[in-house]
């Protein structure tokens, strides 16, 4: 059980290096993500019934990186290679999150054809 205590020294040492709170970065992680799935139901939705997906898409871009945001905002000293981490997380989020939406439109469309 001494390796849970030294996760738990370390995890909370990276948020006084950085000027963040762990825990409070950890709940909007966590947190955002039934708002997150909720903005791609949204923009699924509104995309089948020929809605603007504007909305659900800047909804669910926000949710996705709510917890970078406050990394970029409240934190101090980050090292440059953590942004280019976000960034690459961010890219490959939005990639994957593409894909998934065009997997649910194609799934919708061929059970409507039928």
């Amino acid at each position: 059980m001494e390796w849970i205590e030294q996760l738990y020294q370390w995890f909370m040492s990276l948020g006084q290096q950085y000027g963040v709170n762990p825990i409070l970065f950890g709940v909007i992680y966590v947190g955002a993500i039934p708002f997150f799935t909720a903005s791609i139901a949204w923009l699924v939705r509104n995309y089948k019934k020929g809605i603007s997906i504007v909305y659900p898409t800047l909804s669910a871009s926000f949710f996705f990186v709510s917890a970078y945001l406050y990394l970029m905002i409240a934190g101090q000293d980050v090292p440059w290679w953590v942004y280019g981490v976000v960034v690459a997380m961010l890219v490959y989020g939005a990639w994957s999150t593409y894909n998934n939406v065009q997997k649910r439109i194609k799934e919708k469309s061929v059970i409507d054809d039928e």
